[in-house]
């Protein structure tokens, strides 16, 4: 140790394993930054962090990290399914499970056509697992048109066709603003397919918000599910994972792909540790990133008379959608450059992103107070000014 360096380190915390410290010499100050470009930006918690420090690990492969145990088996528990399977990201979990519904080369998936799966995931149940995406129409509250999935539902054995064997379904869904789906729409869904062999996913990469939105239990909104892919990095503030979960059956096939796909892990409970305090505590406090995305929108929208519409009704859970009139001067990327730069001490950076030329997306987390919510707003209307 270089002398003189002790006196810079910071006692952080002291644990099992012993201490934890920081480097405050390392420390440079830097300008206030508030980022509501996703909820995946989150930082993990100091508890967190301490967690990943005394987290006791294993070999994942071999199947005995007690950290990643405990959270599979806390996971499956929650959403009241038999077994769960810690992967690295959530498009690896939806990816697994469209490959296990979807065994045979060239058998279809119905999916919205505003959906992660479809827009954002490279195609890779495609690429990778020779399944046809068919896509159905998102209605703007998120939901799949179930007249559209009747229509496009194919199990006649027409040899000009591809078999339907999988419905998936994002909640809460991104594209119209974080819309949570409801049960009732999940019984229609499921009643549809009662008997016919198709399986059901959910993309629930931020199924929590949508539990607390419409205040039901995780576990009710995927109940018909035969596979689920959670994920623990947005507002649950994991620094990385998601988890899937199914059937034990489902389950050992899925460890298998993982493998083949490369998310064979090894000492995994470092970053399992945080994902076990997502679930305990960072899923109980998602209503305060609730309560200041509608407090964002009504007040974004009080300055519709200089070019901008956003429809506070419209806010459901942790996403605000802005648009650009044609009376607004500016562009989205104007807004997104102007929000960014700094003018004085009491300012902030501020990372927003475009959507389009004419829609700004701003979502909220668990570093994103009220204090910055209303900075955001009198940043805008500076702009817009």
């Amino acid at each position: 140790t270089r002398a003189g360096c002790v006196g810079d380190l910071k006692l952080v915390a002291k644990g099992k394993f012993g201490a934890l410290y920081e480097n405050e010499a390392a420390k440079v100050p830097s300008r206030r930054v508030i980022d509501v470009r996703s909820d995946t930006v989150t930082k993990p918690t100091q508890e967190m962090r301490l967690a990943m420090f005394e987290a006791e690990v294993g070999d994942d492969v071999y199947g005995d990290d007690p950290t990643v145990i405990a959270l599979q088996e806390m996971t499956a528990r929650t959403l009241g399914k038999e077994a769960a399977l810690f992967v690295p990201t959530g498009t690896m979990g939806n990816l697994i499970c469209a490959m296990i519904h979807c065994s045979g080369r060239g058998e279809e998936i119905l999916l919205g056509d505003r959906s992660h799966m479809s827009l954002n995931e490279q195609g890779g149940v495609a690429q990778l697992g020779g399944i046809h995406p068919r896509t159905v129409r998102n209605l703007p509250d998120g939901t799949l048109d179930l007249e559209d999935v009747k229509g496009k539902i194919c199990l006649s054995g027409d040899p000009h066709r591809a078999m339907t064997r999988l419905i998936c379904v994002e909640n809460t869904h991104n594209a119209t603003g974080g819309k949570a789906v409801p049960v009732d729409y999940m019984d229609k869904l499921a009643a549809i397919i009662y008997g016919t062999g198709i399986k059901l996913h959910v993309d629930g990469a931020r199924l929590f918000n949508a539990a607390t939105a419409l205040g039901v239990p995780a576990s009710k909104l995927v109940e018909h599910a035969d596979s689920v892919s959670l994920c623990l990095s947005k507002g649950l503030s994991a620094p990385i994972g998601s988890v899937i979960v199914g059937s034990k059956e489902f389950i050992a096939r899925a460890l298998r792909l993982r493998k083949a796909l490369g998310g064979g892990m090894r000492q995994v409970g470092v970053v399992a540790a945080p994902g076990i305090i997502a679930l305990e505590k960072m899923s109980q406090r998602l209503q305060v990133d609730h309560d200041n995305a509608k407090r964002m929108a009504i007040g974004l929208a009080a300055l519709k008379d200089r070019g901008i519409e956003v429809d506070p009704s419209a806010v459901q859970t942790n996403m605000v959608i802005m648009e650009l009139t044609n009376s607004c001067k500016l562009t989205a990327h104007d807004l997104v450059r102007g929000m960014a730069s700094v003018r004085g001490e009491d300012d902030a950076e501020v990372r927003i992103i475009a959507a389009t030329e004419r829609r700004i997306r701003f979502v909220t987390h668990v570093q994103v107070s009220q204090e910055d919510v209303d900075l955001i707003v009198a940043k805008v209307a500076r702009l817009l000014a």
